[in-house]
């Protein structure tokens, strides 16, 4: 019994990620190491079908600054990094022209 808890430990396992990942657009850059990340959810009304989309615009940390305004951009959910601030950047997907 001794040797099976010395050889398993429960610390070396990897845990899976379960963080939300969306993608949206850039629409400010204006706040210092912060983009304004609009993401748009289709989904079907419940009773009558009509497909329906919703936004949600995401404060998403961007510690280089380097996303500009009309970037289509990866996030990735985080812990609260400040009072809006839930999403960090992970990856510009597409320059603005």
């Amino acid at each position: 019994m001794a040797e099976t808890e010395a050889t398993s430990p429960e610390g070396t396992e990897a845990r899976p990620n379960r963080r939300k990942v969306r993608e949206g657009v850039v629409v400010s850059d204006v706040q210092d190491k912060t983009a304004v990340v609009l993401v748009v959810d289709r989904v079907r009304h419940r009773r009558y079908g009509k497909t329906i989309q919703r936004s949600k615009r995401l404060h998403a940390h961007d510690e280089t600054n380097d996303a500009k305004i009309g970037d289509r951009v990866r996030v990735q959910e985080t812990r609260p990094l400040s009072k809006l601030k839930r999403w960090r950047l992970v990856d510009i997907l597409e320059r603005a022209r």
